[in-house]
């Protein structure tokens, strides 16, 4: 069972930046797709970012590119989500999620683990 921990949300002011970390409790990391994913109230989950774990390409959501890059750190388990010009739309509770040895990435039924989620919040 792979455990994962995010951390970085908050409250910040509309144009501003914020960067999330999520950490594994697997020493494999490197064998894990880890997908970024958002959830606003009274909205489905919607895909943000994802790293596959055989591929160093970065994917990114059509709302976010541009704006947003994610990356990680295979020693430290830890992926990070690089959140910039952020605007109240980008509202919601973040997740990462991790499936090992998968090639798909776009929805949340590609993953078999989930963090709890951090908040971020956006003000006008």
């Amino acid at each position: 069972q792979v455990q994962l921990v995010e951390s970085g949300g908050g409250l910040v002011q509309a144009g501003g930046s914020l960067r999330l970390s999520c950490v594994a409790s697997e020493r494999t990391f490197s064998d894990y797709t880890v997908g970024w994913f958002r959830q606003a109230p009274g909205k489905e989950r919607e895909f943000v970012a994802a790293l596959r774990w055989n591929s160093e390409s970065a994917y990114l959501g059509e709302s976010v590119k541009g704006r947003f890059s994610t990356s990680r750190d295979n020693v430290k388990k830890t992926s990070y989500l690089q959140m910039n010009r952020l605007k109240p739309e980008d509202t919601a509770v973040y997740f990462c999620a991790a499936a090992r040895y998968s090639g798909r990435y776009l929805r949340p039924i590609d993953y078999h683990y989930w963090g709890q989620g951090t908040q971020v919040t956006v003000s006008s």
